[in-house]
C-alpha cells in the first residue's frame, strides 16, 4: 500500500501526467512552427511532441543552481512593501519570504531525491534562507535572524486553521516553486486561448534544448508569450520566462544556471537548528501563536497600502466578493471591498490611514468610464484599477483592456 502512494504521489508531483498532451491536441491551437537553428543543431520537433516529451520525463534527481529574476516595474513605495529589498531576514517562515521575491534577482541552490527529499537555499550575500522537505518534516531557517520554521510534511502539525477544519497548503509543496513545476503547471492550464508552438533552440546551464512558446490568442493581455526551454535529453524544463506584450527585457524569469542529474548525496537533506535558534512549530503559527500560518495572500493582501484603502477585504461575499470577469489571458477580477468611500473623500480624510494615503498617491493617472472614476495602480504584469465607489479590477490586462472591462461590467 504504502508503495503504490509514494507511486501516485511521485507522479502527481514531479511529472506532467500524460493526458496533457492527448488534451492539449484537442483543445489547444498547435502553431505548426518547428525548432529552428537559432541554436544548437537538433532534430526538428512539433509542438505536440515536446509537450509528450516533458510528460513523459521522470526526472527524480538532481543538484544545482538557479537564478529567479522579476521585474515588474513597480513604483517605489510599492516596491518596498512587497520587499524587494532581498530573501534574507525576518522570520523563518516560507509565507514571509514568498513576497520579497516579487522583484529583483534572487540566486538558490536546489536538491532533489524524489517526491520526499527537497532543498532550496536561497543566497543574499552572506546570509542565507534555506527550506528543507525531508520525510514527514519541513525546516525553514534564516541565517540573519537564527530563526528556524518547523511543520509537518503531511498537514497533521499546523494542517488546520485553528478548529475551522480549513486545511492549508502545505510548504512542501511550496518547494515545487522550481522552473520544472513552474513549466507543468503553466502546460496544464493552457487552454483554447493559447496559441502553442515551438521557438529557437537554445543552450541552458551548458545544456541543448527546445523551446516551447506559448502566445496569447486574445488581445488585451500584458503577457507577450511564455518561452519554457525543454532539456533535448531528459525532457525536464530548464528555464521559465515571461514576457511583456510591450517587449523588453522578461518580466519574470527562472531557470537554472548550473544543473547534475546526479543523486543528490545522502546527508544533503538533513538539518538540525543551530544551537541557540528560535524555533517556530507550524502548529503554533497556525493556532494564531504567531501569525496566520498557511494563509493565501488575496489580490489585495498582496499589496498591504491598498488593503488599508479599502478597508480590507475578506472574500466572504458582500464586502470582498470576488467575481470573475473574462477568460483565459484576459481574465480580470473584480472585488468589491464594501468600502464605499470615494477616493477623493480619502485624501481630505485626516482620519485616513496613513499606508491608504501613501498608498493612494503612487498611483498612476485617475481614469473615467461608465464605471464611474478611478484609479490605476500599474506593473508590466499586473494592473489594477480601484474605482471611487470601492470597488478593485485586478488582471494581467492592460489599463486600456482593464478600463473596457469595468465599463463592460456595468
Amino acid at each position: 500500500m504504502a508503495a503504490n502512494t509514494k507511486t501516485s504521489r511521485k507522479a502527481a508531483r514531479y511529472a506532467v501526467p500524460v493526458a496533457v498532451a492527448g488534451i492539449a491536441a484537442a483543445t489547444v491551437a498547435m502553431v505548426p512552427a518547428f525548432a529552428n537553428a537559432g541554436g544548437p543543431d537538433l532534430p526538428e520537433v512539433t509542438a505536440q511532441q515536446l509537450i509528450e516529451k516533458v510528460a513523459a520525463s521522470d526526472v527524480q534527481q538532481l543538484t544545482g543552481t538557479a537564478r529567479l529574476s522579476t521585474d515588474l516595474g513597480l513604483p517605489t513605495l510599492a516596491s518596498g512593501l512587497l520587499g524587494g529589498g532581498g530573501v534574507a531576514g525576518g522570520s523563518a517562515d516560507p509565507q514571509d519570504k514568498v513576497a520579497q521575491l516579487a522583484n529583483g534577482t534572487h540566486t538558490f541552490r536546489v536538491a532533489a531525491d524524489g517526491p520526499d527529499r527537497q532543498k532550496l537555499t536561497f543566497l543574499d550575500g552572506k546570509d542565507e534562507y534555506t527550506l528543507v522537505h525531508n520525510g514527514t518534516d519541513v525546516w525553514g531557517y534564516d541565517s540573519k535572524s537564527n530563526e528556524a520554521f518547523h511543520e509537518k510534511a503531511d498537514g497533521k502539525d499546523g494542517g488546520k486553521d485553528a478548529g475551522k477544519g480549513k486545511e492549508h497548503p502545505k510548504t512542501a509543496d511550496r518547494l515545487a516553486a522550481s522552473p520544472q513545476q513552474m513549466a507543468q503547471d503553466l502546460i496544464k492550464q493552457a487552454g483554447p486561448t493559447t496559441d502553442i508552438g515551438v521557438g529557437d533552440t537554445a543552450q541552458v546551464a551548458g545544456r541543448d534544448a527546445y523551446q516551447l512558446v506559448l502566445k496569447p490568442k486574445q488581445s488585451g493581455s500584458t503577457v507577450g508569450s511564455v518561452r519554457i526551454a525543454v532539456d533535448a535529453k531528459n525532457g525536464v524544463p530548464l528555464r521559465v520566462q515571461l514576457l511583456s506584450s510591450q517587449g523588453g527585457k522578461p518580466i519574470a524569469e527562472a531557470g537554472f544556471t548550473q544543473v547534475d542529474f546526479a543523486k543528490p548525496g545522502a546527508d544533503a537533506f538533513s538539518f538540525t537548528p543551530p544551537k541557540g535558534a528560535k524555533v517556530t512549530e507550524g502548529a503554533d503559527k497556525a493556532a494564531g501563536k504567531g501569525g496566520e500560518h498557511g494563509k493565501e495572500f488575496g489580490p489585495l493582501e498582496a499589496f498591504p497600502g491598498l488593503d488599508a484603502l479599502t478597508g480590507g477585504a475578506d472574500g466572504k461575499g458582500g464586502k470582498g466578493d470576488v467575481k470573475v470577469l473574462g477568460e483565459g489571458w484576459a481574465t480580470v477580477a473584480r472585488i468589491d471591498t464594501g468600502a464605499g468611500k470615494n477616493l477623493s473623500d480619502i485624501e481630505k480624510d485626516k482620519n485616513a490611514p496613513k499606508e491608504a494615503k501613501q498608498f493612494l498617491n503612487s498611483l498612476g493617472d485617475k481614469v473615467t468610464g461608465k464605471f464611474g472614476e478611478g484609479r490605476i495602480f500599474s506593473t508590466r504584469l499586473v494592473n489594477a484599477l480601484i474605482t471611487d465607489d470601492g470597488k478593485v479590477y485586478v488582471g494581467a490586462v492592460t489599463k486600456d483592456q482593464l478600463v473596457k472591462t469595468a465599463d463592460s461590467a456595468k
